[in-house]
This record gives C-alpha cells, structure tokens and sequence, in this order.
C-alpha cells in the first residue's frame, strides 16, 4: 500500500535561497524595466503598458520570490514574520494550512477554476474578436490608437463573424450592440462552466490567479504566468483592430484566411504553454505540506 505520509521538505541553506530570491527580483525588475521608465517619463504604451493597469498590480509585486510549499529556509528569521510563513525548526516555511484557512473561498475558487479549465477541450474558433466586439459601433473606442480598417471597416469584420467568446471577462466589455451577437451570453457565475484553454484571456488570466495564491506558488511560476501574459497581450493586440504600426507591431488580419491561420497556429501555442502552466499551478497550490 502507498505511503499516505506528505513529502519531505527541501531545506534550502541562507546562501542557497538567498541567491535564489536575488535572481528572481534582477528577472523580474528586467520584465518591469521598460515599463518603470515609462512611468517616469508619463508616458503610455498601448500594448505593454495593459498587464499593469488592467490587474492592477505593481511591478514590485513581481520581485517577491516564494519558495513554495515544502521548501524550509535555513536561517530566515525575517520570514517568519511574513504573512502565511512559520517558523520551522532553524528556519522558515510556507504555512500552507493558515492560508487555505483563511482564504478558503478564494483558494477553493481559483483551484476549481483551474481543474475545469484543465479539463476542458481547447476551442481555436474565436479568432480574436473580443477586442473588434469592444470597438463596435461606438465612436469613442477603449485605446487612443486608430483603427486599422477604420470605424465601418471594423463594424464590417464583427457582422461576417460569429462572434464566439467564452471569457467573461472579455464579454463583459463588449459594446451593447456586440454583446447580442455573441454565440451565448455570459456571465460571472458561469464563468467556471465556460472558462476553456484556447481562451487567451483565460492564459492571461493565469498571472492574476497566480498572485492570489500568494506564497503558495513558487517565483518561478509567478514569472512564468507574466511572460506568459505578456506573450497573449501581443498577439491579443496584433489580432485587434487598432493600427498599431506607429509601436512597431505588425497586424495579424483576422480579417482573411491567412491572418486566421496565422491566429490560430499562435493561439495554439499559447494555449498549450497554459496548459503546462496551469497544471503547475494546480500542483504547486495542492501540495501536501
């Protein structure tokens, strides 16, 4: 009969994991330089800019390495002090069981959300028309970029398609003439019956999800998630109807059967690299302490 006994823990020395947390916050402030300068400057990027503002995330939050569950630091007295840690012997872990208890709904929430993505076929039909949805028949749009097939080119590419999303939180900023056109209404509830891996929202969201696991989810994953986010917004936007030449990005015309196939073989591979990601995720968030 298999041991039902938790896996022994990895106890990582002060210079081992010190090193470690060192490397992730040069990694992340790498990923956050271009846009702290930005910043400094006031100035906004369309297309780079939107993991910021859209989760409302700082980029330090990225610097904060967590070793995950099962990892004890040697000689980290700091940490015992840090939210959801505990002492453990000459050192300090994760305390995985005060988390689970007091986010229980938020823990059980994302990690049911996850499974049911994991386990549900990938859907490669929606071609990127959330973000033509958001843009119809309106005359002020959500970015100060212009529209590459101008606004009746635009209305124009929504009505020869069917409009297909699954993200509720994509539906849920389309204009009140696209919503209607959708192939379902969506909805908040719903989302956990809805949420499927071609979604590249459903990918970017992974980043979110993440850091609401908190120290559950070690930095690598956290990094992972974002460079992962950033990936989709790329293709999110080069799929969009904004001209965005002026930033250096070239269109990918979902308008015609090559940008289509040029979408899809894209989605496919963000789609798969979610997958990988979320079922990390998964297990890093349901380890046994």
């Amino acid at each position: 009969m298999p041991s039902l006994a938790a896996p022994a823990a990895v106890v990582l020395s002060r210079d081992e994991w010190s090193a470690t947390a060192a490397d992730h916050a040069a990694r992340a402030d790498a990923l956050t330089a271009a846009h702290r300068e930005r910043a400094a400057r006031a100035e906004r990027h369309p297309v780079e800019d939107f993991l910021f503002t859209y989760y409302s995330y700082k980029p330090g939050i990225l610097r904060r390495w967590h070793p995950g569950i099962g990892v004890v630091l040697e000689d980290a007295d700091d940490r015992a002090g840090w939210r959801w840690y505990r002492a453990d012997g000459s050192g300090a872990r994760v305390d995985a069981a005060a988390f689970r208890t007091e986010k229980g709904a938020l823990f059980r929430g994302t990690v049911n959300l996850l499974r049911a993505t994991l386990d549900r076929p990938a859907q490669f039909g929606c071609f990127g028309l959330h973000e033509w949805a958001m843009a119809y028949r309106i005359d002020e749009v959500r970015h100060a970029v212009p529209l590459r097939l101008g606004r009746d080119g635009t209305d124009a590419v929504v009505e020869a398609h069917d409009l297909r999303c699954t993200h509720f939180d994509a539906f849920r900023f389309f204009t009140p003439e696209a919503a209607p056109r959708n192939r379902e209404p969506l909805t908040r509830d719903g989302q956990a019956a809805r949420e499927q891996p071609g979604c590249l929202h459903a990918g970017m969201d992974l980043y979110k999800w993440v850091l609401k696991l908190g120290p559950l989810v070690p930095g690598a994953l956290l990094l992972e998630a974002f460079e992962l986010a950033r990936d989709i917004r790329t293709l999110d936007m080069e799929a969009s109807p904004y001209d965005l030449a002026a930033w250096g990005y070239a269109p990918v015309r979902i308008e015609t059967a090559e940008g289509k196939a040029q979408y899809v073989a894209r989605q496919r591979e963000l789609s798969a690299r979610g997958q990988r990601l979320r079922r990390a995720v998964v297990d890093a968030a349901t380890r046994e302490d």
